[in-house]
């Protein structure tokens, strides 16, 4: 039984459209809670309160339909992608609950048991318990995980304050969406899957080290929104950014896929919301990469050039030494708020 099959779309793929999103936040913006210090007002990774003894609270729901067949690798990239939003504010994770909906009837419980073994393996790695959840009996297999985390209040990170001049890393090769697009019409090749999916369970621990880093100045992961929309998201209103697809980090072998048009539906619906505010993305490999919605992605670090080699160090030691280069810099505000350089 293939997980991919029974759902009707995968991974960080499932997320609404931007444009959707939008008008379901519309005119619900939290007001009125003093400790809330990070809420639906903002457009980040995950909700924070301010406990008042100089740390905060972060949380975070993160689910979606199955992007692999095995059900013991969705635990894992689940459970994962889910604990990233915790270390893309700069927190370190406490503990999780599941959010499980499984279809009795068409498949056997005994494999919702297996994702569940997938992301306790996962939580156990990022030290922390899966201590409950929720179950439901659901057309489609869903799952993943809601995320406490704590942080000291004067480290967190945010996704929309970057500076001018920083340099841009990115800490996971992307691509996630295309191969994820190939397992469902089964045409991946097994080697280039395993690969895929390793990495995707990698956990972004990187994200907790860099609270301790003041020239971090924004920081978030890389999911369903493509590397465009977390950047379009990283510049605010007053920032632009140059991104030299030269140094930006994706599997190399996507090119046997892309040359089949194995492509998600949702990259072009990535682009609908984009595309009036990016100049210069002229390559149609590009235009697929950098729109490609992500699961499980790596972390997009806004770093001031002073920071940088401090960071750079920290990356190293952490085995990130193959994204240790810029792949990009933030500028002042410009009238396309990503230019693509193939430089």
């Amino acid at each position: 039984m293939k997980l991919t099959q029974y759902s009707h779309a995968s991974g960080c793929g499932c997320k609404m459209a931007p444009a959707d999103l939008e008008k379901l936040l519309s005119g619900k913006k939290v007001e009125g809670f003093h400790a809330l210090l990070v809420g639906n007002h903002a457009n980040d990774d995950a909700a924070v309160w301010d406990l008042g003894n100089g740390s905060a609270l972060v949380s975070t729901v993160d689910f979606f339909m199955p992007i692999v067949d095995d059900p013991f690798d969705f635990g894992r990239i689940a459970a994962t992608n889910a604990i990233s939003d915790v270390y893309a504010m700069g927190a370190k994770p406490i503990f999780a609950n599941a959010i499980l909906g499984w279809p009795i009837d068409l498949l056997p419980i005994e494999m919702a048991a297996k994702v569940m073994d997938g992301a306790k393996q996962i939580c156990a790695l990022a030290g922390i318990p899966l201590a409950g959840g929720h179950s439901i009996d659901s057309k489609e297999p869903i799952f993943g995980l809601a995320v406490n985390g704590l942080v000291q209040t004067e480290k967190i990170k945010r996704n929309c304050t970057a500076k001018a001049g920083d340099y841009l890393l990115l800490t996971k090769p992307i691509g996630t969406g295309i191969i994820g697009t190939a397992i469902r019409r089964g045409l991946d090749i097994e080697n280039h899957a395993a690969l895929v999916i390793e990495e995707m369970c990698k956990l972004n621990v990187l994200g907790a080290k860099l609270a301790n880093l003041e020239g971090v100045n924004a920081l978030t992961d890389v999911t369903g929104f493509g590397l465009l929309g977390h950047l379009i998201e990283m510049c605010g209103e007053n920032l632009s950014a140059e991104l030299y697809t030269s140094k930006v980090p994706y599997f190399d072998f996507l090119q046997t896929y892309l040359e089949q048009n194995i492509i998600p539906d949702n990259t072009y619906r990535n682009w609908n919301a984009w595309d009036k505010k990016v100049e210069g993305l002229t390559d149609m490999k590009w235009f697929q990469l950098l729109n490609d919605p992500q699961t499980s992605g790596g972390l997009l670090i806004s770093v001031s050039p002073e920071t940088y080699p401090e960071l750079k160090a920290l990356m190293v030691q952490s085995g990130l030494t193959n994204f240790v280069e810029p792949i990009g810099i933030m500028i002042e505000r410009k009238a396309p708020v990503v230019i693509v350089n193939a430089n």
